[in-house]
């Protein structure tokens, strides 16, 4: 694992790659920093990265595209994946290798506070505390990227798809506003939502027979509820939107306050894209 983590953090560095994604997201902080901390005399963080949540969103794409399309493309996964190294130490050494890159930054982001102290008294603790939140939240965004890529062999569509992706994680509250609250239409956007699943199922295991059970086990069960307990279906639209929304548990953070259901969100996402990975890699290898 660890000479695999170490190629592919060579790698980011190598092909411009890394230093591009540090340039964009450290340039774009940095002024937010100026205008919001040093000109407007804010004392903390969560303001600046509040403000830039968005950015990291977009730039996300630019370093997790690669990771696996790009073995995919040119058949060296199969040389990769043949190695006395098992898949989830391979995927691991990818992972920690966009991790460290996001951490280069994010450690640059840490001197921040420490200069807002020089010339006044800044809140140390909330600044520090909206700093780990952003790191874990890139965190996640980083594993779903990583699963994505191991979609495709193209890493110009893994890159929109991730894009697309994480754009919907960013906006998923808005849009749970913006759905109605009827009962019937619940119903319908919940079957939608199971045929999505369903779909994302057989992409990862080429299995038709499972994804086909999935969507016909969800949709009954779904529509039996309706009938048999209407109540289920109060708000419930708007709690499963709201737990996909992985922008929102960063806002606990960015109040100083160290939320464990947050930190347990964000690890268990890591968790589950990482196995995501790691189990379609898996299935790519035995078929």
């Amino acid at each position: 694992m660890g000479a695999i983590y170490k190629k592919e953090l060579k790698s980011y560095f190598t092909s411009m790659i890394g230093c591009v994604f540090l340039a964009i997201m450290l340039i774009i902080i940095s002024i937010y920093f100026f205008v919001v901390n040093m000109l407007n005399m804010y004392a903390e963080m969560s303001t600046t990265l509040s403000a830039i949540t968005f950015v990291i969103v977009l730039i996300m794409p630019i370093i997790t595209m690669r990771t696996l399309a790009e073995e995919n493309k040119q058949k060296t996964d199969q040389l990769l994946f043949t190695s006395p190294v098992s898949v989830t130490k391979i995927v691991l050494g990818k992972y920690l290798a966009l991790l460290t890159l996001y951490a280069i930054g994010m450690a640059v982001i840490c001197t921040y506070p420490i200069i807002m102290n020089m010339y006044g008294d800044a809140q140390i603790a909330q600044s520090y505390s909206s700093i780990l939140g952003f790191f874990l939240m890139g965190a996640a965004y980083l594993a779903i990227g990583l699963f994505i890529s191991s979609l495709t062999e193209s890493q110009v569509i893994a890159g929109v798809i991730s894009f697309i992706v994480m754009i919907f994680t960013y906006l998923m509250t808005n849009i749970a506003g913006l759905l109605p609250t009827g009962h019937v239409s619940q119903v319908m956007c919940i079957c939608i939502i199971v045929a999505i699943i369903a779909f994302i199922a057989y992409l990862m295991m080429h299995n038709l027979v499972v994804s086909s059970v999935i969507f016909v086990i969800g949709e009954a069960f779904f529509i039996i509820m309706y009938f048999v307990r209407t109540s289920f279906y109060d708000g419930l639209i708007l709690n499963i939107l709201g737990w996909f929304s992985v922008v929102d548990r960063y806002r606990t953070f960015s109040l100083g306050i160290m939320d464990v259901s947050a930190l347990v969100y964000y690890l268990s996402i890591v968790f589950v894209f990482i196995f995501f990975t790691v189990m379609r890699i898996k299935k790519k290898r035995w078929s």
